[in-house]
C-alpha cells in the first residue's frame, strides 16, 4: 500500500529507504514538461530576480578589475604596445580573449546588458506592487493582538459617557496622533470592538526604487557618455599652442558615435610650467610638492583668459575637461649641415626614466643632410657621475643640465608613410656614428653650447631658451671659452607638459543619478517599514482596554520602544504592578 491509497501512511520520495514499494496497478504521478515557452518564462524570472541582478552587479565589477591590471588600447595604445614586446608570448593569449579591450569586449558588454535588462525586469513589476500598494487601505486589524511584537496595553480612559463613547473616542484620538505621526490610517470595526489600523514606511520601497533606477541610469548615461565622448592626449611644450581640432592631437580615442563636428574650437596655450620640489626633507629631497600648469584659453570670438591646470584639479573649458597627467624637460635643438643651413630647430620633449628627471628622446632629421640623420639623447637637469662612470640626475631641477646625443645616419623609416613614434628611433637600418662600439664619444653639450656632428655632417647645437641669454659657445672650436662659460641654467631648457583631454556629454548626469543612488540608499536602509494597531477590547470580566501591538517589514529593533512609546502618549504611563 502506498501513500496515495493510504492517507495515513507517511509521505516520502519514491527512493526513500523506508519507501514502499509502488503498487503495479497505480498511476504513477507525472510533472508536467515545461515545454519551450515554459523555459522562457523560467529563463525571465531567472534573469529578472533581485538575486541575479546582485549576482551580475558583483560579476561587472569582478569584470572591470582587468582593466586596471593590464594596459588598454584606448587609453594607453603604447602602453599595449610595451606589454607585447615584453610579454611576447603571453601577450597574444590575452589578446585573443579582448583583455587589452576589457570595456569594449564581447564578455563585458553581455555582462553589462544582462545587468541593464535584469535590472529593468525587477523595477517594473516591484514599481506597479508599490503604486498599487500605495493605494491601498491599511489592512484589517488582526484579531489577536497579543501575538504580535510590543505588544502592550492599558485601561481605557472613562470620565464621562458610556463606555462604547469612550472606546470610540479613544480610537478616533488614536488615529489622529498616528496620522500626526506620519502614518496612513484606516478605522475597522473588528467583531463590534473598534480599532484603527495605521501603517507607514512606504518611503523605504520608494528609496529602494529610487536606488535600482538611477543604478540603470548610470548604466545608461556611462554607454551614452561613452559612444558620443572622446579623450585624447597632447604635449605642450612652454611657449606652443594646441588648437582643439582632430589633427591636433597626439592620440586620440573617440566613442563610438563621436564625429569631429562636436569638437568645439578653441586654443589652449602653455605659458608657463611651475615645480616645486622638496628641499627641506633630507630623506625625499627632490621629491615633487606641486604642479602647475599656467596657460591660456581663448575660443574663436573672445578673449585670451588666463586658467592654470594641477594634478587633482582639472581644468573645464568649452565642455571638456583637462587634466595635467606628466611633465618634463623639453631641450630645444638645432641641427646645421655642413653649409650652415638649418635643417631642424625645434623643443624635443624627452621622456622622464625616473624621479630626478633622467630623460630619453629621440631627434629626427629627414631632410637637409647628405642622408636622414637620427639621434638618440639622455638629458641630466642635474648631472652626476657615478663610479662606474655613466651619468645620472641626482635633483629634478636644472642646476647643471647636460645633454648626451648618440649620432645615427640612415634611413628613419618614414618615408613610406609607416607610423613611427617621435619617441623611439629604429636603429636596424641606421649607421651608428657616435656612442657605443663606434669609438667615437657620444657628444656632450650644456645649455648654449655647440659641437660637431661626426664626419663633418654640420653641427647641433643646445639652446639656452633664457631670455637675453649669451650666444651659443662651440665647444669643439673654443673649449676654453666654454670650460669658462658660466650661466645660470634655471630658466635654459623649456619644460612640456602632458594634458589629457576627455570629453563627456553625461556627466552631469551621472553625478545626478549618483546622488539619487546614494539617497535611495540611505532612505532604504534607514526608514523603517511598520505597521501599528490599536484596538478597544472588552475583556471577560467587563473591563474595557486599549490593546496595542505593531508588525515590521524586516528588523526593526525599536519597534516595541515605538508601541510602548505611542501606548504612553496616547493612554499614559503603565500602572506598576502590586
Amino acid at each position: 500500500m502506498t501513500p496515495q491509497s493510504d492517507p495515513g501512511a507517511p509521505s516520502r520520495p519514491a527512493d526513500h529507504i523506508d519507501s514502499t514499494e509502488a503498487d503495479p496497478g497505480e498511476t504513477p504521478v507525472n510533472q508536467p514538461k515545461l515545454g519551450f515557452v515554459g523555459w522562457l518564462r523560467f529563463a525571465w524570472r531567472q534573469l529578472t530576480s533581485m538575486r541575479t541582478a546582485l549576482l551580475l552587479l558583483l560579476l561587472l565589477a569582478i569584470a572591470a578589475v582587468p582593466g586596471s591590471l593590464v594596459p588598454q588600447r584606448s587609453s594607453d595604445p603604447n602602453g599595449v604596445t610595451q606589454y607585447f614586446d615584453d610579454n611576447p608570448r603571453l601577450a597574444p593569449i590575452l589578446d585573443g580573449v579582448q583583455m587589452f579591450d576589457v570595456y569594449t569586449s564581447a564578455w563585458f558588454s553581455a555582462i553589462y546588458l544582462l545587468l541593464f535588462v535584469s535590472l529593468i525586469g525587477c523595477i517594473i513589476p516591484r514599481t506597479k506592487h508599490h503604486f498599487e500598494a500605495l493605494r491601498a487601505r491599511p489592512p484589517r486589524t488582526p484579531v489577536r493582538l497579543s501575538r504580535l511584537a510590543g505588544y502592550t496595553e492599558r485601561p481605557l480612559p472613562v470620565s464621562t459617557g458610556s463606555t462604547s463613547e469612550a472606546a470610540a473616542a479613544a480610537i478616533d484620538s488614536a488615529a489622529k496622533q498616528l496620522r500626526q505621526a506620519g502614518y496612513r490610517v484606516e478605522q475597522y470595526e473588528v467583531r463590534g470592538e473598534p480599532s484603527v489600523s495605521a501603517e507607514r514606511g512606504y518611503l523605504r520601497e520608494t528609496g529602494n526604487l529610487v536606488f535600482h533606477t538611477a543604478l540603470v541610469g548610470v548604466l545608461v548615461a556611462v554607454g551614452f557618455g561613452g559612444g558620443f565622448g572622446f579623450s585624447g592626449q597632447r604635449v605642450i611644450v612652454e611657449g606652443q599652442t594646441f588648437v582643439n581640432t582632430l589633427a591636433a592631437y597626439d592620440s586620440f580615442n573617440p566613442g563610438r558615435f563621436f564625429t569631429d563636428t562636436r569638437l568645439t574650437p578653441y586654443k589652449l596655450s602653455l605659458e608657463s610650467l611651475d615645480a616645486v620640489y622638496e628641499t627641506r626633507n633630507q630623506d625625499a629631497i627632490g621629491q615633487p610638492i606641486d604642479f602647475t600648469a599656467h596657460v591660456t584659453v581663448q575660443d574663436q570670438d573672445g578673449e585670451p583668459e588666463d586658467r592654470t591646470v594641477k594634478v587633482n584639479e582639472p581644468l573645464y573649458t568649452h565642455g571638456t575637461d583637462v587634466y595635467l597627467l606628466g611633465n618634463g624637460y623639453a631641450p630645444t635643438i638645432t641641427v646645421k649641415n655642413a653649409e650652415g643651413e638649418v635643417v631642424f630647430t625645434d623643443a624635443v620633449p624627452f621622456l622622464p626614466q625616473d624621479a630626478n628627471l633622467t630623460s630619453i628622446g629621440v631627434v629626427k632629421v629627414p631632410d637637409g643632410m647628405p642622408e636622414q640623420l637620427g639621434m638618440v639623447g639622455f638629458f641630466y637637469p642635474t648631472q652626476t657621475e657615478l663610479t662606474s662612470g655613466a651619468y645620472t640626475s641626482s635633483y629634478p631641477d636644472l642646476i647643471l643640465p647636460v645633454l648626451t646625443l648618440n649620432v645615427y645616419q640612415g634611413d628613419l623609416g618614414i618615408d613610406e608613410g609607416t607610423p613611427t613614434s617621435v619617441y623611439e628611433l629604429d636603429t636596424s637600418t641606421l649607421e651608428q656614428l657616435s656612442g657605443g662600439k663606434t669609438g667615437v664619444e657620444s657628444i656632450e653639450l650644456k645649455p648654449g653650447q655647440t659641437a660637431e656632428l661626426p664626419n663633418g655632417l654640420g653641427t647641433v647645437t643646445f639652446d639656452d631658451v633664457t631670455p637675453g641669454a649669451a650666444p651659443a659657445v662651440d665647444v669643439d672650436a673654443d673649449p676654453d671659452a666654454a670650460a669658462a662659460d658660466e650661466r645660470n641654467y634655471a630658466q635654459s631648457v623649456p619644460r612640456f607638459a602632458s594634458f589629457d583631454i576627455h570629453h563627456d556629454p553625461t556627466q552631469m548626469w551621472v553625478l545626478t543619478f549618483a546622488v539619487l543612488i546614494l539617497g535611495g540608499l540611505l532612505v532604504s536602509l534607514f526608514v523603517p517599514r511598520r505597521r501599528m494597531w490599536v484596538k478597544a477590547v472588552t475583556k471577560a470580566d467587563g473591563r474595557v482596554v486599549l490593546e496595542y501591538a505593531a508588525l515590521a517589514r524586516g528588523e526593526d529593533p525599536g519597534l516595541e520602544d515605538a508601541v510602548t512609546g505611542f501606548a504612553d502618549k496616547h493612554a499614559g504611563p503603565r500602572e506598576a504592578a502590586g
